[in-house]
């Protein structure tokens, strides 16, 4: 029997991230849960609602690209019962790896809110430093001619 309490939940999270398995992650997740990136992250949506919009937003999103995770750090966990039955895991993290074919290393910083319901993820707030990543992953000119182009699209909407 998989142990379903909030901790066991964030160890399997961990694992499904250092296997880059859409499948093992999703399958945490409540069927209408949310993940959620409150910070401008170039190239990911707002949000994926629902298991199903999980498994395939994290396909899409780990199976071309280059990053390949082999750590997380843990740098603070709390825990606690909201009163709703929830429990919310706070988690201060560092996902470290390395940059396929370069081998170049990475440590991307970030903060999780997990809420965590009958064993299954209900909602995850995830904060990550999307400029850094876009910086690593060489991805800045791309995002800096895209926000360019929006805003000049915008400005001529006026």
């Amino acid at each position: 029997m998989t142990e379903t309490g909030p901790r066991a939940i964030l160890d399997r999270y961990n694992q499904a991230i250092l296997a880059k398995s859409a499948d093992d992650l999703a399958e945490l997740y409540a069927p209408d849960g949310v993940h959620e990136y409150p910070f401008f992250f170039p190239g990911m949506p707002e949000r994926f609602e629902g298991r199903e919009a999980v498994r395939e937003g994290c396909r899409a999103i780990w199976g071309p690209s280059p990053a390949r995770p082999d750590r997380v750090e843990e740098i603070s966990v709390h825990v606690a019962a909201d009163g709703t039955g929830d429990h919310v895991l706070t988690v201060e993290h560092v996902v470290h790896g390395t940059l396929a074919p370069t081998g170049q290393e990475f440590s991307f910083p970030g903060l999780m809110v997990i809420r965590v319901r009958d064993g299954l993820i209900t909602q995850v707030r995830d904060y990550m430093d999307g400029m850094r990543v876009a910086h690593t992953m060489g991805l800045l000119p791309a995002l800096a001619a895209g926000l360019a182009a929006e805003a000049s699209g915008a400005s001529d909407a006026s």
